[in-house]
């Protein structure tokens, strides 16, 4: 579904990503772990031109997307969770799933909001509530929710734990395997919780300084020495 060959990107004369190579086929959740700077937020985000590639190739679904502008890479079928959240807090909770179906078909809306609201409860009962006064736990539900409203072929969760109670933190990895499983959705998923992302990933890749450094299975990099002494033992 997707695939990155050779992938370069700088800010100004920074090189942030340096020749990266991935792929995520349909109905995968591929992982992307790496320390705080390796670039992890910046591949995701070069996927929609910010920053725009220098070199190498984004393709998907067999076109080739390395220069189109972020509105048509989001009409192709790519949805971003964006670390932070970044939902409307003045908005209502209703509001905020909304705006998440600018570009979908409105005939949709009714059924994917009960699609929504049964796989999200929290946000059933707090429909008409402000976004800005839920918990972090239930803004990135709603983050989650209102990404998936757009019926997306391809889901980028940058960072879904960050901050958050363990409690939530295994709630948001949960919904990530119930989205696999039920939904046969294709995700791409950035995370610095080494442990838990791995544990539901298919694949995974270790970002470091900008280049990919390692390549496998969740399960082969969870058993990892190099992994588990950076990410898992107490490492950083």
């Amino acid at each position: 579904m997707l695939q990155l060959s050779g992938l370069n990107a700088h800010y100004g004369h920074v090189h942030a990503l340096r020749g990266v190579d991935l792929s995520v086929q349909v109905g995968e959740v591929v992982t992307l772990i790496g320390a705080n700077g390796a670039g992890k937020s910046t591949l995701m985000m070069s996927l929609f031109g910010m920053p725009r590639a220098s070199s190498g190739k984004i393709i998907f679904e067999g076109e080739d997307i390395t220069k189109l502008p972020s509105h048509e890479v989001s009409h192709r079928g790519i949805a971003l969770v964006p670390e932070g959240r970044r939902i409307y807090p003045r908005m209502t909770v209703l509001e905020n799933l909304q705006m998440g179906t600018a570009q979908a078909d409105p005939a949709n809306f009714a059924v994917d909001l009960k699609r929504m609201e049964e796989l999200f409860p929290i946000l059933a009962d707090r429909r008409d509530q402000r976004a800005g006064t839920l918990s972090g736990g239930e803004q990135q539900m709603l983050a989650i929710a209102r990404a998936l409203m757009s019926r997306p072929k391809l889901l980028l969760l940058d960072e879904p734990s960050l901050g958050l109670a363990p409690l939530y933190i295994k709630k948001i990895f949960q919904i990530v395997r119930e989205l696999k499983r039920d939904f046969g959705m294709t995700i791409l998923l950035v995370e610095q919780n080494a442990n838990h992302a791995l544990k539901v990933a298919d694949r995974a890749y270790v970002l470091q300084h900008g280049e990919i450094v390692l390549s496998g299975t969740g399960a082969e990099l969870l058993a990892s020495p190099e992994v588990r002494a950076a990410y898992l033992d107490g490492g950083h």
